[in-house]
């Protein structure tokens, strides 16, 4: 009866944190945030700096500062005053054409509640330049450039009074704008004589910062799961429903979009894989998907304020894109080739019509391959052909893509960690309670696999159907070899995009088309050379 009392009672907890809001920064947890207000005046131009950091970074920058990660309010201000004197040098202010230094006024740092109990770092400077008088009727030039966090993720404002910004100084982000955060970093402002000034924006959009930084909906779940992870192991009848919770997200975050699943079902329609098979494909996608998120963390907590997190995630694309573009090129190749020996026995065929000039005898002689006997006289006679020979080399599906690349594949699809259930692990590592933060990822993770599981036995079924149907045998025919192609395709896109997200100036849609070249020639230039062969 108790133990009822105390389940009911923690599934109350659970649905009031439910429909509580939520702490998590509103621009996701990878953020670092900054604002300049400027205001010119006769003499002197007054610099408002805002610096606004999500869970992460501020985990790391803390971190950083204290073993524990804590902070009191002297060990805040004395942070404060170190970080504002090594970021009001990259705060540059010119006056036609001359730098004009900023005399820092002062600064304050406090906290806020993040996700999970971590907390998110809020900091502000104030400075002021002094500026030339202005003789004549000539206006003067100033221009202002932020330096500060350059390609991090995040809200990057720059404002001259009188106008105006939409954040309250980074405090309240407007829903309609998370999705597309400004990306402003300079400024030039043209001041007449009379004082009035026109200001022209420079926005700064490049491949990192132009990335959506707003929190998905799985997301803001997992985040509230960090938040039931911070209330500790006091209450076992909450430990219980945590994990419960923790399976569910995972399940509803497995059908978000990533994880690799459109990879995953190609995967197994290619291999033809069986249940166990497919129960395997999934599992060894979650164990990268978990494994990424433990590697993270580890590096988060090695390198601290040396290491940005976000960085990591344009070369997971890439290194995905590339190994699986290999996967893909490989396997389209072993498509083309188990095509092959059709042509080459009905050459043999077709030669045998003919006398040759020269006499060529050959001995006969069996020979058996995996219980499969060849009998070969001198017209090279075969009880069945060379492509089921090559298919008996495949998985018990009669796979023609082997089952190890497959597993590849799928694991490089879904090998990037997942940024929530980086902040339960990082919440777990600032509570002092690592082993319950693992247990509850691999719950987390449990919930992943049995969706990715119950997606890969349903295309399994499928497919199985499609191939007991005679309307669909060109399907079945044709199908591995449209798989291929298509893992080849997705490789091939996500090293375009990886490009791009790292920087790249070349359009991703040229680097996706130069790797499906490559693909083409790697997948061909084997069965030409076999055609060149046999030719000659």
């Amino acid at each position: 009866m108790i133990s009822r009392f105390r389940m009911g009672a923690a599934f109350s907890v659970w649905i009031c944190l439910a429909t509580a809001p939520l702490l998590a920064h509103p621009l996701g947890n990878f953020t670092i945030n900054h604002l300049t207000k400027i205001a010119i005046a006769h003499d002197r131009a007054n610099v408002h700096y805002v610096l606004d950091m999500a869970e992460i970074p501020t985990y790391q920058a803390m971190r950083a500062e204290t073993p524990d990660g804590k902070m009191d309010a002297a060990q805040l201000a004395a942070y404060a005053a170190t970080e504002s004197a090594k970021l009001v040098p990259e705060l540059q202010l010119t006056v036609d054409g001359h730098t004009r230094p900023l005399t820092l006024d002062s600064t304050r740092a406090h906290t806020n509640k993040g996700a999970g109990g971590l907390p998110t770092l809020y900091l502000t400077i104030d400075a002021h330049a002094g500026l030339p008088a202005i003789t004549g009727s000539r206006a003067r030039n100033v221009t202002y450039s932020d330096a500060t966090f350059a390609g991090r993720l995040g809200w990057h404002d720059v404002v001259v009074a009188p106008a105006t910004e939409p954040t309250r100084e980074l405090t309240l982000y407007p829903s309609a704008l998370i999705g597309s955060p400004r990306q402003t970093t300079s400024v030039a402002i043209a001041v007449a004589a009379n004082g009035t000034t026109a200001v022209t924006v420079t926005p700064t959009l490049t491949a990192e910062t132009s990335t959506n930084a707003g929190p998905a909906a799985s997301q803001l779940r997992s985040n509230q799961l960090s938040d039931m992870l911070a209330r500790g192991t006091s209450d076992w009848g909450f430990v219980v429903l945590t994990f419960l919770v923790a399976i569910a997200l995972g399940a509803l975050h497995a059908l978000e979009p990533g994880h690799g699943k459109t990879l995953l079902a190609i995967s197994l329609v290619g291999a033809r894989a069986t249940v166990k098979q497919a129960a395997i494909l999934a599992s060894a996608l979650t164990v990268a998907h978990t494994i990424g998120v433990l590697a993270l963390g580890v590096a988060i907590n090695l390198f601290k304020g040396y290491f940005v997190p976000e960085t990591i995630y344009p070369w997971i694309t890439l290194v995905s894109g590339v190994v699986i573009a290999i996967i893909g090129a490989r396997a389209v190749q072993k498509q083309i080739l188990q095509r092959q020996p059709l042509a080459h026995a009905h050459a043999h065929g077709h030669a045998a019509t003919h006398p040759h000039e020269h006499p060529h005898v050959h001995e006969a002689h069996d020979h058996s391959h995996g219980g499969h006997t060849h009998s070969h006289g001198p017209g090279h006679s075969h009880d069945h052909d060379d492509l089921e020979h090559a298919r008996a080399h495949a998985i018990p599906g009669k796979a023609p893509l082997t089952f190890g690349g497959t597993v590849w594949a799928a694991m490089s699809g879904g090998v990037a960690p997942c940024p929530a259930a980086l902040v339960v692990l990082l919440a777990a590592v600032a509570l002092d309670q690592v082993a319950y933060g693992i247990f509850v990822i691999v719950a987390f993770s449990f919930g992943l696999a049995a969706t990715l599981t119950g997606l890969g036995i349903a295309v399994v079924r499928g497919a199985s159907w499609l191939q007991n149907r005679p309307q669909f045998e060109r399907f079945v025919t044709y199908g591995p070899l449209v798989s291929a192609a298509v893992i080849s395709l997705i490789g091939a896109v996500m090293v375009g995009q990886g490009f791009a997200e790292r920087g790249m100036s070349t359009s991703p849609v040229v680097v996706s088309a130069i790797t499906i070249l490559a693909i083409a020639g790697y997948a061909f230039s084997h069965p030409f050379a076999h055609r060149t062969a046999e030719a000659a």
